[in-house]
């Protein structure tokens, strides 16, 4: 399975997945055009986008929603997220629970999770190539791992998971008092070393490839996140590049 993550962070997210001649998207967070764009560049037609999966209603995550309506791509969210999602014509609209198990095309299987945000319903998704097993797993958003969401993204090939923020930098920060306690709180975001934690339970040393993504423009550092990973993970004896593979996006 190719992964390419076209936009990540506050300003806007969107991850293509492709196997074979399919492709599908999780969440489309940045303009219409600049999708389309961006999809162009790594070879992927826009018409040929087969699903949309919303991991939930913020901006940040649905900006780019009119693709659907002119491509007439169906989009799947949690029941209750649609609440807050607009602008999605009534035949494309796709309610989803927990758990439920989706054949978004021929070639993937589809599973959402619940994750912790600030949101009506959040999803996480695991992204599963019908023909080799391939799996990917995706969690953004959420202010906690717990062990549910361990199990659906265990044994996974690839890890796209935030990495948003260094506590210490959210404290010393300009923001609001409420803006400081929503980031932090168990519906906010993932610290660097609660993201590195739960990399701890995931990782098995096999080559598993690691995105960290959304990190937070001011109270973060790429090279924080990667540092505060590698070195929980090699407090388990795995090493970059030998056991697993990691990018900060």
């Amino acid at each position: 399975m190719k992964v390419n993550i076209l936009a990540s962070g506050s300003s806007g997210n969107c991850i293509a997945l492709t196997s074979g001649e399919s492709t599908i998207l999780i969440d489309a967070g940045i303009a219409k055009t600049k999708i389309e764009k961006r999809l162009l560049e790594v070879g992927i037609t826009p018409n040929k986008i087969e699903a949309m999966f919303i991991t939930h209603a913020h901006k940040d995550h649905t900006k780019g929603l009119p693709l659907a309506n002119k491509y007439k791509i169906p989009v799947y969210a949690g029941e209750n997220e649609w609440k807050d999602i607009q602008g999605v014509e009534n035949d494309l609209v796709n309610k989803i629970g927990i758990g439920g198990v989706f054949g978004a095309s021929e070639d993937f299987v589809v599973v959402p999770f619940q994750v912790h945000h600030d949101a009506h319903q959040p999803l996480g998704y695991t992204v599963t190539s019908y023909k080799t097993d391939f799996k990917v797993s995706i969690c953004l958003d959420t202010g906690k791992v717990e062990e549910d969401i361990l199990k659906y993204m265990k044994n996974s090939d690839v890890y796209i998971i935030e990495s948003n923020h260094e506590p210490r930098m959210v404290e010393a920060s300009n923001y609001p008092i409420s803006v400081k306690t929503r980031v932090l709180s168990h519906v906010g975001h993932l610290s660097n070393q609660q993201t590195a934690a739960a990399l701890t339970e995931l990782i098995q040393g096999k080559g598993e490839q690691i995105y960290l993504t959304h990190l937070s423009s001011s109270n973060n550092m790429p090279t924080l996140a990667q540092l505060t990973t590698e070195k929980a993970l090699m407090a388990k004896g795995f090493i970059k590049d030998k056991h697993y593979r990691l990018e900060v996006v």
